[in-house]
């Protein structure tokens, strides 16, 4: 995905992570890395708490009040993503419960 990236640009991204594993996600973090080092700067539009973790990166909220910078632990993506990792069985099990259909 960043192979082709260069130094010193400025990188609109949206949604990267569409296709990309976990681990192909550490793997974009470290080559944007590279990248900043090299004064580059990224615009990324994610829905993926990898993405999002990025150190020192400002993050914004887009909602029905416009965009809103809000910290990683207090997003959505984040919460949801620890939620059910710390309590995967009970997630699975109110998610998969005969009270969830229709």
């Amino acid at each position: 995905l960043l192979n082709r990236f260069g130094g010193e640009g400025l990188y609109i991204l949206d949604e990267p992570e569409a296709a990309l594993s976990p681990t192909r996600q550490m793997a974009m973090l470290t080559r944007m890395h590279q990248l900043v080092q090299k004064r580059s700067q990224f615009v990324i539009a994610t829905h993926s708490p990898i993405v999002m973790a990025y150190p020192d990166s400002v993050i914004y909220q887009l909602g029905s009040n416009g965009a809103q910078e809000i910290q990683y632990e207090d997003t959505e993506h984040y919460q949801v993503t620890r939620n059910f990792l710390n309590s995967r069985e009970q997630s699975l099990e109110v998610l998969l419960s005969d009270e969830g259909d229709g």
